[in-house]
């Protein structure tokens, strides 16, 4: 009886708040609520949320506005209202969320320590189930980065990762994917490789992620163009009809863990290698590939700067890819510019598009090095001889195949039937000297493109107009900037000024070598 007082006390009114707090369930108490008062409950706490035999896990954040939430009222953020899935002004009950079960194996983490694969599986339940605030999983995050991962590890947390969710078989011997580790600004392409693979006939269902540190993920310039966010029905008839998709897979509930880390990972700009290799390979691993292509760029200001850092990685991902039976091959690219002329959702599906309607302005760059990896994509497949997949992708190409498949997946995911349009506020950075183009950043390129609002605004970003080895003069401009909101377009002005071009002008005998490797 004294348990059933304790429940009823607890009860308080269901409130919907409309804040969106990105993957975090989040619950709000008044300060005068006679709960909170009573049950001792402290901001920043977990708290179990129940109704109708149904139970999640929240943050607990307090407030003092009754217009917010009032005493005797419990607000759920977005996110935790629909986890729920009851309605507004249903009784609730509250108490004190036990600590996950994993605490020990984070602390061990954290002091250095090298965990076996029964934490990261009891870590991973623990992200699924929200048992993890951000704080906590940012430590984790910082943890695994600072300390590495040695390579079982790594393999330990792409199991987990991939165990906690979804994963599809297609029931075909031959699942082919192609994925990069990223770095280099628009390199899109995976929307080249899709419709060219999907239209020889070969399964490739391609769930691409959103931007975590880039101005644009493959799923955020896709959406220039169609849907992306599918159903998991919806997700198998557009694959089994088409050969292939490009699609975001959070939706899916592909490896969910990694979606949620990767929360984290994008406003704390972490990246680590470990934690790179078992996302992409969890999220692969869920979506049934059995044949993957990974390409790693190599640049002066790319992800990875150096051939030695290159060739370590490329071992450590076809570790975990025997491991895990799936077949990797790793491709080491030209990483020392862009790829393509825009940085940005539109402005990289403009390039897309140039390429595949075979337009004679179409950038180079991307043209042939979307056919070199679709070639050997295409080499998986046991009828194609070694050295034939170029061949093969570019007839597909020219033929028009391509761009025929490409409309056949756009129309099947949902056509956009109004595409956004550049950014109307723009501006143009010039050389400040005579010369050649001999070095062109990454890193600057691609923050530039964030100040000036992509990925969010998908016609803001950055269309360069030079690439290396191109001559340029004085005051002749170099790329050209597109924002929507003037806040973003000062941001953008702002940091050119204060941090220069990012291009850096010499003699043509100073142009880098690069590493290329197919």
């Amino acid at each position: 009886m004294a348990k059933q007082a304790d429940k009823n006390r607890g009860q308080l009114k269901l409130r919907s708040i409309a804040i969106d707090t990105y993957r975090e369930n989040v619950a709000y108490l008044h300060r005068e609520c006679e709960t909170y008062r009573a049950e001792g409950f402290q901001a920043l706490s977990k708290i179990e949320v129940s109704a109708n035999g149904k139970t999640i896990l929240a943050m607990l954040n307090v407030v003092d506005d009754d217009k917010i939430v009032a005493p005797g009222e419990l607000g759920l953020s977005e996110q935790a209202f629909a986890q729920i899935n009851i309605k507004e002004g249903s009784s609730v009950c509250v108490a004190h969320a036990e600590p996950p079960a994993s605490i020990e194996a984070l602390r061990n983490k954290i002091a250095g320590k090298r965990l076996d694969a029964k934490e990261f599986r009891q870590i991973a339940h623990d992200i699924a189930e929200h048992r993890y605030s951000k704080m906590e999983l940012a430590a984790f995050l910082v943890a695994s980065g600072q300390t590495g991962l040695d390579r079982d590890e790594v393999l330990y947390l792409t199991q987990a990762m991939t165990e906690t969710g979804t994963r599809l078989n297609w029931h075909e011997p031959l699942v082919v994917d192609k994925h990069c580790i990223g770095g280099i600004p628009g390199n899109r392409t995976s929307m080249l490789v899709v419709p060219i693979v999907a239209a020889h006939g070969m399964l490739i269902p391609k769930t691409s992620s959103r931007a975590i540190t880039s101005p644009a993920g493959t799923a955020d310039t896709m959406e220039v163009l169609a849907e992306v966010e599918l159903s998991p029905d919806k997700l198998h008839h557009i694959i089994r009809h088409e050969r292939g998709c490009i699609s975001w897979g959070g939706t899916a509930n592909l490896a969910p863990v990694d979606d949620v880390l990767i929360s984290v990972e994008r406003p704390l700009s972490i990246d680590s290698q470990g934690q790179m290799v078992a996302s992409i390979l969890s999220k692969k691993l869920s979506a049934g590939s059995t044949h993957l292509l990974i390409d790693i760029p190599v640049g002066a200001t790319a992800k990875v700067r150096h051939m030695r850092e290159a060739l370590a990685l490329r071992k450590l991902f076809e570790f975990v890819g025997d491991s895990c039976s799936i077949h990797i091959e790793v491709v080491i690219t030209d990483g020392r510019q862009p790829i393509g002329r825009g940085i940005g959702p539109v402005l990289e599906a403009r390039d897309v598009m140039q390429v595949l309607n075979n337009d004679p302005d179409a950038p180079d760059d991307l043209l042939q090095k979307s056919l070199r990896l679709a070639g050997r994509v295409l080499e998986f497949d046991p009828d194609v001889r070694g050295g034939q997949g170029y061949a093969i992708a570019r007839d597909i190409l020219e033929s028009g195949r391509a761009l025929g498949k490409m409309n056949e997946i756009i129309d099947s995911q949902g056509r956009q039937t109004e595409q956004p349009g550049l950014g109307k506020l723009i501006f143009e950075v010039c050389a400040e000297s005579n010369g050649t183009v001999i070095e062109i950043n990454n890193f600057h390129m691609a923050k530039l493109a964030r100040f000036a609002g992509a990925p969010m605004d998908k016609g803001a970003g950055v269309d360069l107009l030079k690439k290396l080895g191109d001559s340029v003069k004085k005051g002749e401009p170099l790329y050209r900037v597109h924002a929507e909101f003037k806040s973003d377009y000062d941001f953008a002005q702002s940091m050119t000024t204060q941090h220069g071009s990012g291009y850096t002008i010499g003699d043509a005998e100073q142009l880098p070598k690069a590493y290329v490797e197919f």
